[in-house]
């Protein structure tokens, strides 16, 4: 094949992620066009390259890390159908551009929990029962197109699987900026204010659980603190995954300026750029499923849905409406 051909491969693979871009929610209507321009200058050469090379196209995904602990936004602690339908999608986004372009992509969902599990305080237990049940879910689904990584996979660390402190302390010694040094780098940017803002509100929602006996003054500062770290943590764990997939197109499930190599993306139709299946529920609505808080859904009066004994969803009642999501039309 020609150049030519290969930027028409590549813009296709490209029109296949668009409609699913995770955007800033103060991005306007009329940038979107603009952004898509500055989006395809970024990662047409870097998908152009594998189809060049007649090579499956690789994704790698940093997501999944845990349920959050907090009971009004999630069903329990184990994955259900927020990720049973992510998984889907994404398996089926690899499998559409394999109609095209027949070596088709594999994407690796590169489970972060084990990296800042402490710092979200949710602990090692947990975080292996999601790890192992995301693990069987994928194989229920017969998702051939997606693998799983860990920390506990690379293989440096090799030994030291069990010994999940140690990890997270080699991984912040050998690819971890210093805190101030990250702090600086947040609060340079709109971007960088938005991500830390977000992981804060993250932290203060998941710390407000029932048992809860402190202020919410108190439970922010720490959460501002504790932001920081989670995101120096998350850097970390990018620089290294940069490392062992140097050529993989770098997904996210944060939004992301129009120009950075990673591209944020939804997984699910939800009113929040932000939230994400650990975070949330999934909610059937008359003609779609929906991501949305526990809260959210019972404030909807949504009615809990069990599979196999095992809360699952929620499916909302009669003709009660959703709410208006983020992805449109877009059906998943």
């Amino acid at each position: 094949m020609s150049a030519f051909e290969h930027e028409a491969i590549a813009r296709r693979v490209l029109d296949e992620l668009l409609p699913y871009r995770r955007r800033y929610p103060e991005s306007r209507a009329e940038q979107a066009a603009d952004e898509a321009r500055r989006v395809a200058e970024v990662q047409l050469p870097r998908i152009a390259a594998f189809v060049a090379a007649g090579s499956p196209i690789e994704f790698v995904l940093p997501a999944f890390p845990a349920k959050s602990p907090n009971p009004g936004k999630v069903l329990h602690q184990l994955p259900d159908m927020a990720e049973r339908l992510s998984l889907s999608f994404l398996n089926h986004l690899c499998q559409r551009i394999q109609l095209f372009y027949p070596p088709g992509a594999h994407l690796k969902v590169c489970s972060d929990g084990r990296v800042f599990g402490d710092l979200v305080r949710i602990g090692d237990g947990a975080i292996s029962a999601y790890q192992d049940a995301l693990a069987r879910l994928i194989d229920e689904l017969g998702a051939t197109h997606i693998g799983v990584f860990n920390l506990e996979d690379v293989e440096a660390y090799a030994g030291h699987g069990d010994d999940h402190d140690w990890l997270r302390e080699r991984l912040i010694q050998e690819h971890a900026e210093p805190l101030e040094r990250v702090r600086e780098t947040l609060m340079a940017s709109d971007e960088g204010v938005a991500l830390y803002r977000a992981i804060t509100r993250f932290l203060l929602e998941d710390g407000l659980t029932p048992d809860y006996a402190g202020s919410k003054t108190a439970l922010q500062r720490d959460a501002k603190e504790r932001a920081v770290g989670v995101i120096q943590r998350s850097w970390a764990w990018g620089g290294l995954l940069a490392e062992r997939f140097p050529q993989a197109i770098r997904l996210s499930i944060h939004p992301q300026p129009a120009d950075s190599l990673k591209l944020g993306i939804h997984m699910l139709p939800t009113r929040d750029d932000w939230l994400t299946p650990w975070h949330g529920v999934a909610v059937n609505t008359a003609n779609r499923f929906v991501l949305m808080k526990r809260s959210e859904a019972q404030a909807l009066d949504a009615e809990l849905v069990e599979i196999n004994g095992q809360p699952s969803h929620y499916r909302l009642r009669g003709q009660a409406q959703a709410p208006r999501v983020a992805l449109g039309e877009a059906t998943l």
